[in-house]
């Protein structure tokens, strides 16, 4: 029975075939990776996977398409988690001495900025993931200081990670086909981040970009003065998008 995607879970399915390959080579799985797909969906994407590896597992939100792949597959080559990927608990995921977590998904564009945080709480578990986005979403990931596209996003996600836009996908390659255009992102943690308080780092972040055409230091005050700025070696006349994450880092520090 045909599935309709719903739209209240953002569903979109990819099912351009050669896209789909190249993804799968862009992952590169190996027979014994421990990894887990966000939001299988049809499962286009996790019957290639399963070509490579020897055991996968899923976390799936929509209850038909867990029944769907309950039916389809061995339970114990794939390993069904279901409900929302925003609630599970990755750790979960058993992993043996010396082994990390590889994490693939073509994520729902409606939760994929909060996914990426909650991700973010188990970098040091991870050995790399690998992410289809909106276009617009990546760009913001990947932007380097300077940019229009350089932001909270940009910053908080290059403190645990390495990252690189590998490819654009286009919307014809979706059923149904998104409004946007969609791209392919790499994403590898970073041995030693920046020393920092994740928690502060994000309150000076969230500040400073809330006002982003403001100068630093009216868009930190009342949180950091002109002196706490000099010390980070920031310039209080830059605009939020001029500061690199090291500063953004001294002045957490200095909180």
């Amino acid at each position: 029975m045909k599935h309709i995607p719903r739209k209240r879970f953002g569903q979109n399915f990819l099912t351009d075939q050669s896209v789909l390959h190249d993804i799968i080579r862009t992952i590169d799985p190996k027979p014994a990776d421990v990894m887990v797909e966000i939001g299988p969906g049809l499962a286009a994407m996790t019957r290639l996977l399963l070509e490579s590896l020897e055991q996968l597992h899923v976390v799936e939100l929509d209850r038909d398409l867990v029944a769907r792949l309950q039916k389809n597959f061995d339970p114990a080559r794939l390993i069904i988690h279901a409900g929302d990927a925003l609630q599970f608990d990755f750790a979960s995921i058993p992993l043996a001495p010396g082994r990390k977590l590889r994490v693939v998904g073509n994520l729902p564009y409606n939760i994929s900025t909060p996914l990426l945080f909650h991700l973010a709480d188990i970098a040091d578990r991870v050995q790399d993931q690998h992410f289809m986005l909106q276009k617009e979403v990546v760009e913001r990931m990947v932007a380097e200081p300077g940019s229009k596209a350089y932001g909270r996003l940009s910053v908080m996600l290059q403190w645990r990670y390495h990252m690189e836009l590998m490819f654009i996908v286009p919307p014809e390659a979706f059923d149904p086909p998104p409004q946007v255009e969609s791209a392919i992102v790499r994403m590898i943690p970073v041995a030693q981040p920046l020393a920092c308080d994740g928690a502060k780092l994000e309150q000076v972040v969230t500040k400073a970009f809330s006002q982003r055409r403001k100068v630093l230091r009216n868009c930190l005050a009342g949180l950091l003065d002109e002196e706490d700025l000099f010390a980070a070696g920031a310039n209080p006349q830059a605009r939020p998008e001029e500061v690199p994450l090291e500063q953004f880092v001294a002045l957490a520090n200095r909180l």
